[in-house]
């Protein structure tokens, strides 16, 4: 028997990605309310009050990472999970620390949405924890966490680092790397 996390609030800007993961979600019977920025998830929040959410990292010039407390202000009750094409160290732990019940990289399907929804097994296979991270990798990873350590300025974060600004505005522009 399915657990009941009916209904789910998709806080997503990308219609494309939204629409099929929605999609699959209602095919495995949920409600799933969309909403695409941080002004239509706060008002579905207000209306519907969801037991869970799953938020975007990235919603156009807006950081779910901001929208969290808002949702659990509204709703104290509600899981929210921080869905990122994105994914750091970093930000997994922000994401947690701000309120977040738990973290997945991009892309990410239904089940597995609902695995971490309900605090069930994943299916998916988990990465090797011996295999090392490349040196593209730690670079990555050491960026976001200095970037976090500045509250996302990235000035900050570029003089931190002993960098030029649009230096570091390229490396973020392009997609994290894998292990």
């Amino acid at each position: 028997m399915k657990p009941q996390i009916d209904p789910i609030l998709l806080v997503e800007d990308d219609p494309v990605f939204a629409s099929v993961l929605a999609r699959a979600l209602r095919r495995r019977g949920y409600t799933v309310s969309i909403a695409t920025d941080v002004a239509q998830a706060l008002v579905i929040m207000r209306e519907t009050s969801p037991r869970s959410a799953v938020v975007d990292l990235k919603l156009g010039e807006d950081s779910g990472l901001a929208l969290i407390p808002q949702l659990q202000a509204l709703a104290p009750q509600t899981r929210i999970l921080m869905l990122t094409g994105y994914a750091s160290i970093a930000t997994a732990v922000s994401a947690i620390k701000k309120g977040a019940f738990d973290y997945l990289p991009k892309p990410a399907g239904a089940d597995a949405v609902i695995a971490a929804l309900t605090g069930t097994e994943r299916t998916e296979p988990e990465p090797d924890e011996q295999s090392a991270l490349s040196p593209r990798r730690l670079m990555w990873e050491h960026i976001q966490r200095v970037l976090a350590e500045h509250d996302g300025n990235i000035s900050a974060a570029a003089r931190a680092m002993g960098m030029h600004r649009r230096s570091l505005q390229r490396r973020l522009a392009k997609r994290p790397v894998q292990r």
